[in-house]
């Protein structure tokens, strides 16, 4: 028997990923089932794009329904008094200053299933995350990165 992945997150991440997939479920599902029903309704299913569209759309929503299912069924929920305060540990928020030029940035590290780079979350497979993982505050870090090494100071841990 397979060893099922686990998927650290935090608590508001779990109910993120709880809400899209309410939201595939009731609403989705059924528009596809719609658009599946309207697409037929056309006739030759053979040379039909509107139809090959929506079964496609439609194996796109169960797969992501499954994918999400397994996320949640193997959650392992982050608590704040589980980790140290003073160190970098997944859940908390790191600021860091790049070297030389002082560039400031600040990332939560989030387990992969709720990274978002965009919202400032990334995943503790990431690159900087792995490098700053264990580091305090004060801490000269070097990250290997696919665009070459990048120095940073760690400012702040929250």
């Amino acid at each position: 028997m397979a060893i099922e992945k686990v998927f650290p997150m935090t608590k508001a991440g779990k109910e993120k990923l709880e809400q899209e997939l309410e939201q595939l479920k009731t609403v989705k599902r059924k528009e596809v089932v719609e658009r599946i029903k309207i697409a037929r309704s056309f006739g030759d299913l053979s040379e039909n794009s509107e139809y090959d569209s929506a079964k496609e759309e439609q194996a796109f929503v169960e797969g992501r329904i499954t994918t999400l299912e397994n996320m949640i069924r193997n959650a392992k929920i982050i608590e704040d008094d589980e980790t140290n305060g003073d160190t970098v540990s997944l859940g908390k928020s790191v600021t860091f200053l790049e070297l030389p030029n002082g560039d400031e940035e600040t990332y939560t590290i989030v387990g992969s299933a709720e990274a978002d780079p965009f919202e400032g979350k990334i995943s503790n497979d990431s690159p900087i995350a792995k490098s700053l993982i264990g580091k305090k505050v004060g801490d000269s870090v070097v990250v290997q990165t696919p665009g070459g090494e990048m120095n940073v100071r760690i400012i702040t841990i929250k």
